[in-house]
């Protein structure tokens, strides 16, 4: 192929090219056909479909006004007034059990007696010598007086005397401490020993625990640090006994807040002096700080997810946008302070789909949430 036919292929290459990019640019610009509008249908599209406005489907309630307990509730734990495990200081064998599992011992019980044979022979031996220096001292004493003794043998003897009394109060104590006993007045737990067991000294023996009084320790959040205070009633419920309340008094507050959890360690006291309560129970905690009136709720999920806190309010037909000021959060309902009043529909699902102006057809518009009457009987049923 010579050079001007090869020049020629590239020249027709190049105007077809040039005609189709122009036929596609022309194409591109031609106006759209206008709709066919089907006979008696007139300004509906073809097809049936929906018109461009039309209102999005979502979920309302209304803000109800209801009387709202100001009340905190927590989980607690129950523990004994006094409590301790029994141990042996000495070792020994076990004499003697002058307990039954379970039962009420009062403070002084003798509750287990270790074999004391080589102890009460230290104590007799001690006594003896005693009873000697004594009478030496007092012999002593005489002599010195009728100037027969100095006053050097005198003293020696005093001081004879004084390490014979100090022989016996040692002997006294190391016989004490073969005999256990009730330090406080309390119920005693489930024994493992038995008479002739030989004990090693700090082994475990026997708890006991002054189960008449009772602890109440839990934890609140650090923002009610200046709401509670010593002397408040707290309300104590426990799911062993659902159909009993229990009357407690918050008697300690720990000065130092857990900066793990930015919590703060409060302690209160119940009467326990029927017994219906044990030790190591779980039990729910409600300090009841007053209630207010006509306090606006609304359900959780109305809130924007976001920055600031906002609801989309229904008017006429229309979503708007209303930036609301929240309180206390109770049973999936949170307080709104300011923005909305009493009957206002809130959305509740949907609010994704939303935006200002936006036409919205309701769906479950109606009497105020359940879950908001609920918080109204609770505070009824806690008067």
């Amino acid at each position: 192929m010579n050079k001007k036919t090869r020049f020629g292929i590239i020249a027709i290459a190049l105007v077809g090219l040039a005609g189709l990019g122009y036929y596609a640019y022309t194409a591109n610009r031609a106006p759209a056909a206008e709709p066919v509008t089907p006979p008696g249908g007139a300004g509906k599209p073809a097809g049936g479909g929906a018109p461009a406005s039309f209102p999005t489907a979502v979920e309302v309630a209304r803000v109800a006004a209801s009387d709202f307990a100001d009340d905190v509730t927590a989980v607690g734990t129950l523990k004994s007034n006094e409590s301790v495990v029994l141990r042996p200081e000495t070792a020994g064998r076990v004499a003697s059990i002058g307990f039954k599992d379970g039962a009420v011992v009062a403070k002084g019980t003798v509750l287990v007696v270790f074999d004391a044979a080589i102890q009460d022979a230290e104590l007799l031996q001690a006594r003896a010598n005693l009873a000697l220096a004594k009478s030496s001292y007092e012999r002593n004493v005489e002599l010195v007086g009728k100037k027969f003794l100095s006053q050097q043998a005198l003293d020696a003897s005093a001081a004879t005397l004084k390490v014979q009394e100090a022989a016996v109060q040692l002997a006294e104590a190391k016989a004490a401490k073969m005999r256990i006993k009730a330090p406080f007045t309390g119920m005693v737990g489930l024994r493992n020993v038995s008479v002739g067991d030989y004990l090693k000294d700090g082994q475990d023996l026997i708890n006991i625990e002054d189960v008449a009084t009772l602890r109440v320790d839990f934890k609140l959040p650090e923002n009610y640090l200046g709401r509670i205070s010593k002397g408040q009633v707290v309300e104590v419920q426990t799911d062993a006994l659902p159909s009993e309340r229990f009357k407690a008094v918050l008697d300690a507050i720990d000065p130092l807040v857990d900066q793990n959890g930015r919590s703060i360690s409060a302690r209160a006291r119940l009467d326990n002096a029927k017994g219906k309560l044990r030790p190591g129970m779980f039990v729910r905690v409600r300090l009841l700080f007053g209630e207010r009136k006509a306090v606006l709720m609304v359900p959780e999920q109305s809130i924007v997810p976001g920055g600031q806190p906002a609801v989309f309010k229904v008017v006429d037909g229309k979503a708007n946008l209303v930036k609301v000021k929240l309180g206390v959060r109770r049973m999936a309902q949170v307080e709104v302070v300011a923005g909305l009043a009493a009957g206002d529909v809130v959305v509740t699902a949907g609010q994704l789909k939303l935006r200002e102006g936006a036409a919205v057809r309701p769906v479950g518009e109606g009497t105020p949430p359940a879950a908001a009457q609920a918080v109204a009987a609770g505070t009824a049923a806690g008067k």
